[in-house]
């Protein structure tokens, strides 16, 4: 016989929600899906939905990903952000959901399946959140701050990256994540020279015109030192430009 809840516990429905980011037409772009069921049917919203029983958090999340945008390959990087549960945030009752935060290469467009009615890369620029369902512009907004603090000392803005890529490739995740434009040389520098963030393959690019640029792979190293700190870091009475 199973164990039973104490009494006065009711049992919560529990969902995941993602905030995958990429980079497409050189702008920071999240995946949204419109809704095609109540509530909020017709509203965008970050795909997401219910966990299944005996599922575990991260498999519900990348499920939910294949099954509302056609999207089958589990992103380069994946991590719990946060637990959202306050009363009223689900029309549909108490409601706690788990956010993933997710980071990908370029990826191709996602098709719209089971309780969405559209899905599309959003560029985060043009992107209203007001309109979202749910809590989802706090979810975002979250997920957004998340990856900008983590690519200061982690080696998480490679997952942006092809698996083979520059120094100016690796510099532009950085300033569209940041929102604000960085130093090449000093860039370079900083990267180049921060054991086992990146490993050159001896390889280099074959340019129509221009000078080839060496190519990198992610080196081995997962806390970065010293850390990649956001200009506005370095020099807190300076404002951060806005995202170019």
């Amino acid at each position: 016989m199973s164990p039973s809840l104490p009494d006065g516990v009711v049992p919560v429905p529990l969902s995941v929600d993602l905030v995958l980011l990429t980079v497409r037409d050189d702008q920071l772009a999240v995946l949204l899906v419109r809704r095609g069921i109540d509530p909020y049917r017709g509203r965008w919203a970050l795909p997401g939905g219910f966990v299944r029983p005996g599922e575990d958090l991260a498999d519900a999340a990348v499920r939910e990903l294949a099954e509302e945008t056609g999207l089958r390959h589990r992103p380069a990087h994946l991590e719990q952000l946060a637990t959202y549960g306050t009363p009223g945030r689900d029309p549909r009752g108490h409601v706690v959901t788990v956010a993933f935060l997710a980071l990908a290469p370029q990826s191709r467009a996602p098709v719209a399946g089971t309780d969405a009615a559209a899905s599309r890369w959003a560029p985060l620029r043009d992107t209203s959140t007001a309109e979202l369902a749910f809590d989802h512009a706090a979810i975002l907004a979250d997920g957004l701050e998340r990856a900008r603090s983590k690519i200061e000392y982690s080696a998480v803005a490679t997952a942006f990256c092809e698996p083979e890529f520059t120094v100016a490739d690796l510099r532009r995740i950085y300033e569209l994540v940041w929102g604000c434009r960085l130093d090449p040389r000093n860039f370079h520098r900083k990267v180049t020279g921060t054991a086992g963030f990146l490993l050159p393959t001896g390889r280099f690019t074959t340019p129509d015109s221009g000078r080839p640029a060496e190519l990198y792979r992610r080196g081995e190293a997962g806390v970065l030192h010293p850390a990649m700190l956001r200009p506005a870091r370095e020099h807190p009475e300076q404002k951060r430009p806005e995202q170019s």
